[in-house]
């Protein structure tokens, strides 16, 4: 890994304004969205013809643009995503941003020389994760937003993949593609760009301060050289819904960080005024979990951004930035137009002529004075660095004829650093082979959060329990006959070798199958020779990703519960699927526990904790080892519709809060095809989600 490098400054850029306000003020990088398939589906984003203008813009003043597709797709939209990777590959876009692992497979075999940058939608906090998107053909990996210094550093070192880093911007509660918080409570999937950010609304806990799923935004930009140091490729700010303004002050704030090596503090306030959320946190990078990190909007934070401040921003991204150095070449000879030649450093070369000097009734033309009219490049991208002037004696042209020689050189310049030849493109659809169900009927499969088990979910195809079972726990429940695996936690956040040991001493005990929620777990279980099944985690909506993780090595995969059942069927492969038939949603899952903004702490939580909502109801928490999961209040239920799922291979049974009495109760409802008593929901499976 190389660590002297210069990482870029990777900007927002939800509409034309802002990506000029991003160039102008000094970014390197920007990423945008078009229409469809971006992570930020609310803001302007792009159509074709402002996409190309955007790529010409940026091309020609030496910046890279990023186009982000980083939702996951369903099959009947896969035609028209690869219909828009098409467009990016004519332009040509520098980068993708993926989040579907689907579509990922598709842009290697279509067009393998674009690059593929993982979305931080794919949830990577692990060096394994790392490796395996760079295994994938991924030339990088956007981390996940809750890793720490430590955290980073293991990945960076762990493999050659470039890293990029949000350092400044809003902070989701949730781990990045982990949410589904705004999908089963308004139908709005953040999955698929349409995020309803429900997180912000008052939730509380007790003690807490009623917006307890709430974080203030974060910024790094006094960490930049710290980053730098480990090697991070790419520093990103997010924002593609924010004003122009806010992209303008936040890239400023970030080149000044590199340049001094610190943020100055009044730079640092006006961040502050631009937009915050009762100010901005580090906790992650600096394991600072607790209070502090959590605020909201308040009247001060809106009151801050003034019209006059706002105005003072605009002025720094009015004027063209003079960014590319250009040398010029002057030729003026007795009897052969004049000739300009214009070259930027990077060998792109222009020429211009001019009229056929005359000689000279007075004052011959000099070298000083072309000079002068050669160095008045603004207006344009290109700042004069050099001139190299040729004029034979005694002639005369005039100054106009110079000028107009410097803008024609300077244009086309600009076009010849602009345009790019295209990508070659294939072409293809990827051919998916048609699913079969397995021929025994429908398999089923229990998931449970401790390992206290009633003796009939011994007729479960497999029963799921935590990795971090105890190990004499795990012999006496196989003992007594118990088809376990062992389930991989989805946050592994700085653990790796830990679940290694953990897996080896599995097993020892006996254990050949685990569960991965996560793409990084997957070789994890592998290279111990552990069959490996893929859980709700993996964000499975269509054919070519369920295809994928057969091809990474899974024995069958668990499909999103945002698919409704209709395309749950219509899902093809070989690999055999599965589907959540009962069980508390998980709402989403997050690093910093909600507690932790009351007043109770880990010693006296007990794994009993619940937010409250505006409307009395009550969301239960649960640890996953490093993580909290937060579920919905209402348990998802289809065991009257199970023969819907005709094409289904197995479905799971998810346990988490309930009792003993409770499990035996609701796996006996199971085998009787009717539905639990409590109130319950249907999930997405015939709403849909959008």
């Amino acid at each position: 890994m190389n660590k002297s490098l210069n990482p870029e400054i990777l900007a927002p850029a939800g509409s034309m304004e802002s990506l000029t306000a991003a160039v102008r003020c000094g970014a390197d990088a920007v990423y945008i969205g078009a229409k469809r398939y971006s992570a930020r589906a609310s803001a302007q984003n792009f159509d074709k013809q402002e996409l190309e203008k955007a790529v010409y813009y940026c091309h020609a003043r030496g910046v890279k643009v990023y186009l982000a597709l980083n939702t996951l797709l369903t099959d009947d939209e896969m035609d028209d995503a690869a219909e828009t990777v098409k467009e990016a590959c004519s332009l040509p876009v520098d980068a993708v941003i993926v989040q579907d692992i689907g579509l990922a497979s598709f842009i290697r075999s279509a067009c393998p020389s674009l690059r593929l940058h993982g979305s931080t939608q794919m949830s990577i906090h692990t060096p394994q994760g790392a490796k395996e998107l760079y295994r994938q053909g991924f030339s990088r990996v956007v981390l996940a937003r809750e890793l720490s210094k430590e955290e980073i550093a293991e990945i960076a070192e762990s493999c050659p993949i470039e890293l990029e880093v949000f350092v400044h911007g809003a902070l989701c509660m949730s781990v990045s593609g982990q949410c589904y918080f705004s999908s089963l409570l308004g139908g709005r999937s953040g999955n698929r760009g349409q995020c309803a950010q429900p997180c912000r609304l008052p939730f509380s806990v007790q003690g807490g301060t009623g917006h307890d799923l709430s974080l203030k935004d974060l910024s790094l930009l006094h960490h930049l050289g710290g980053l730098r140091g480990l090697g991070v490729h790419s520093f990103k700010i997010e924002g593609r819904m924010k004003r122009p303004e806010y992209v303008a002050a936040s890239v400023a704030a970030a080149k000044k960080a590199v340049s001094l090596g610190f943020l100055p503090y009044e730079d640092s306030k006006l961040l502050e005024q631009v937009f915050s959320r009762s100010g901005f946190t580090d906790g992650y990078y600096g394991e600072q979990l607790g209070r502090k990190m959590f605020g909201t909007r308040t009247k001060e934070d809106v009151a801050g951004a003034q019209p006059a401040l706002l105005s003072q921003i605009r002025a720094q991204y009015k004027d063209e930035k003079q960014r590319i150095p250009v040398s010029f070449a002057l030729q003026i000879k007795e009897g052969r137009p004049a000739r300009l030649t214009a070259r930027d450093l990077e060998s792109h070369e222009a020429c211009a002529e001019g009229a056929l000097p005359q000689a000279a009734l007075n004052a011959p033309l000099d070298a000083s004075k072309c000079v002068v009219q050669l160095e008045k490049t603004g207006g344009t991208p290109f700042v004069c660095r050099d001139v190299r002037c040729d004029i034979d004696e005694g002639l005369s042209l005039p100054l106009s004829q110079i000028n107009g020689m410097r803008r024609e050189a300077l244009k086309k310049l600009e076009q010849s650093r602009a345009l790019r030849s295209a990508l070659h493109f294939e072409d293809t659809k990827a051919a998916v082979p048609e699913h079969r169900t397995g021929q025994r009927g429908l398999a089923v499969r229990a998931r449970f959060a401790d390992s206290d088990i009633p003796a009939c979910f011994k007729r479960c195809e497999l029963v799921y329990v935590p990795l971090y079972t105890a190990a004499d726990r795990l012999s006496s429940l196989l003992e007594e006959g118990f088809p376990l695996a062992v389930e991989i936690p989805r946050g592994m956040f700085g653990r790796e070798q830990q679940i290694i040991s953990y897996l080896k001493a599995a097993k020892e005990r006996g254990i050949t199958h685990a569960l991965a929620q996560n793409i990084g777990a997957i070789p994890l279980a592998k290279e111990l020779g552990f069959a490996v099944h893929g859980g709700f985690g993996l964000n499975i909506m269509n054919s070519l990703s369920a295809e994928q993780m057969r091809l990474c090595g899974l024995s069958d995969v668990e499909t999103s519960f945002e698919l409704t059942e209709k395309k749950t069927n219509a899902l093809a492969g070989e690999i055999p699927r599965g589907f959540l038939a009962y069980g508390r949603l998980p709402l989403m899952l997050t690093r910093n526990c909600p507690v932790k903004n009351g007043k109770a702490d880990c010693s006296s939580c007990k794994h009993s904790q619940h937010l409250t909502d505006r409307k009395r109801e009550k969301f239960p928490m649960q640890c996953d080892y490093n993580c909290t999961e937060v579920l919905n209040c209402v348990p998802l239920c289809v065991f009257d519709k199970i023969t819907g799922f005709s094409r289904a291979d197995f479905c799971v049974l998810r346990f988490s809060v309930e009792n003993r009495v409770e499990k035996e109760e609701i796996f006996r409802k199971f085998e009787e095809k009717k539905c639990v008593t409590e109130p319950f929901t249907r999930g997405l499976y015939y709403r849909g989600v959008l």
